[in-house]
């Protein structure tokens, strides 16, 4: 009986799919044949496939024939380019990053170089993904851009390279005997390069105390990456995920299958809120199976493994298929996206049905809303002069005036802010009559339309406050030295020694290097 209740409910279902899409081909035809105005085949449709998909979760995409590019450095880390980050300032485009030894950078592109044109084309009032698309292409192809650089323009011809970006951008000591590993993405050979920087570390210096793996703002990527990672520290055979759907032949369990490096050496993991997927993976299982010290803020909280499926035409289909659960038993998807609000947006899980679980040391973590972390660092806040100083692009112009001005710096490790760089700076910043609103001055302007609008005589008192607020603002150089200097480094240290060297500059404050640090002391 319940054998033939499930073949009529399959059939039922059959018969809907096929009405709805016989519905779906009768719209755009009679679109096609009476619109008032031409409908594009392929836009048209395009649109209709993203509205269906965004209605399940962001991470089900289709990809045309046209997004191959995108997909390849999505999955893989890689694309056919020059090796540059752009960014647009008004309507034009500028050079804001050429990474360190690919075509950009030996073409002698800079940071600050405005795009005039590419292949002929003028960038003048396009957007980054127009430009970036134009840059783009195979391999051992050529591409023309116009440069403007200190009111001059040059062009330069740059052949295309398969550009495979850096996993692990950096990696090296902090704190003396401690190592560090930066892990940007998990894209093809993460696995294979953290392992790698591990036993650099370690030859280096045998004495080794410890290691943290800093995972922060890293998205995800490949699963079979992050248990490889994961192996680095905890012994063949272990299991690291497994992965439950709707079809069966997608359910697996993920052991790690090679022999560990090291099983003993403390191991911290630093995450913040946009640590996501196999981020979560790495730094939640080994939470479970109690081997390393999770230091930072709650991850993002993604439970959900897709998988790509190719399409007719060259297209693509990045489908989610599961969710994963990691060695407690727990899965730490955090938004529920078969349950929307009045809103249409989908729910949080909510705190009555998150279950509690087990590591294997017996410690109490749940399911439902990322990976909390063992021990947590307060996230820091930009000031409102950070965020002007960074938004109206004045931290990096003054980087670039600076790098055509000092030929050479201090090591990255060594770099610091000097009293008479700060002062350069500030100098810089009245030339440029630097202006920024602070939340206290919106208050104020809000109470005079309240009062205003309650005929309240508020204004002499309220002109009183304005005066001493912008006393208050003119020492705000001052007051936000500290945060201001750390910009200014991490923007002059990309004009000389790129990633590489940021990141490098930023470890000796960087307040969870330092706090995983002395949890591994202990």
């Amino acid at each position: 009986m319940l054998v033939g209740f499930a073949a009529r409910a399959q059939e039922d279902r059959g018969f809907e799919i096929a009405k709805n899409l016989e519905i779906f081909s009768n719209v755009y035809k009679n679109l096609n044949l009476n619109y008032v105005d031409d409908v594009d085949p392929g836009k048209a449709i395009k649109v209709a496939i993203d509205a269906m998909l965004a209605s399940l979760d962001p991470y089900t995409n289709y990809y045309a024939a046209s997004q191959m590019e995108d997909v390849k450095l999505q999955l893989l880390g890689q694309y056919g380019g020059i090796g540059s980050l752009i960014m647009q300032r008004g309507d034009s485009i500028y050079i804001s990053e050429p990474y360190k030894g690919l075509p950009a950078d030996e073409a002698g592109l800079r940071a600050g170089d405005r795009i005039v044109a590419v292949d002929g084309q003028s960038t003048k009032g396009k957007n980054t993904s127009d430009v970036s698309s134009a840059m783009r292409g195979q391999a051992g192809t050529d591409v023309v851009l116009r440069i403007e650089r200190d009111g001059k323009e040059f062009d330069r011809t740059i052949t295309r390279r398969e550009i495979k970006l850096p996993n692990v951008p950096y990696y090296g000591y902090v704190q003396g005997d401690y190592g560090y590993i930066k892990l940007d993405e998990f894209t093809n050979d993460a696995a294979k390069h953290v392992r790698e920087a591990f036993v650099s570390l370690k030859k280096e210096k045998p004495t080794m105390k410890g290691v943290i793996l800093d995972l922060r703002g890293n998205g995800g990527g490949l699963m079979n990456e992050a248990v490889d990672i994961v192996n680095i520290w905890v012994p063949k055979g272990t299991l690291v995920v497994e992965t439950k759907g709707k079809v069966a032949s997608k359910n697996m369990k993920s052991y790690t299958r090679m022999a560990p490096e090291d099983t003993e050496i403390p191991v911290a993991v630093l995450i913040d809120g946009s640590s996501a997927s196999a981020s979560e993976i790495v730094s939640g299982s080994l939470q479970d199976l109690d081997r390393a010290v999770i230091v930072g803020q709650r991850s993002f909280g993604k439970g959900l493994v897709q998988n790509i499926l190719p399409m007719a035409y060259n297209s693509q289909m990045k489908v989610t298929v599961s969710k994963y659960y990691i060695p407690s038993g727990r899965c730490i998807q955090a938004i529920d996206y078969s349950h929307r609000d009045e809103n249409g947006r989908a729910v949080k899980v909510p705190d009555s049905l998150k279950t509690a679980f087990k590591t294997k040391g017996g410690r109490t973590v749940y399911d439902g809303f990322g990976i909390e972390p063992d021990v947590e660092v307060e996230p820091e806040y930009m000031s409102n002069l950070g965020m002007a100083l960074v938004q109206k692009m004045l931290v990096f112009d003054y980087a670039t005036q600076f790098r055509k001005t000092h030929k050479e710096i201090a090591p990255a490790a060594e770099f610091e802010i000097t009293d008479e760089i700060y002062d350069d700076f500030c100098r810089y910043l009245k030339e440029q009559k630097l202006e920024y609103s602070t939340a206290t001055e919106h208050v104020i302007k809000q109470l005079r339309e309240v009062a205003e609008q309650e005929k309240y005589d508020i204004e002499q008192q309220l002109k009183q406050m304005e005066t001493l607020l912008t006393a208050e603002k003119e020492g705000d150089l001052v007051k936000h030295r500290t945060e201001v200097c750390e910009l200014l480094k991490a923007e002059i240290l990309l004009r000389y020694y790129y990633d590489q060297g940021r990141i490098e500059g930023a470890l000796k404050s960087d307040k969870s290097v330092l706090r995983a640090v002395e949890e591994m002391k202990k």
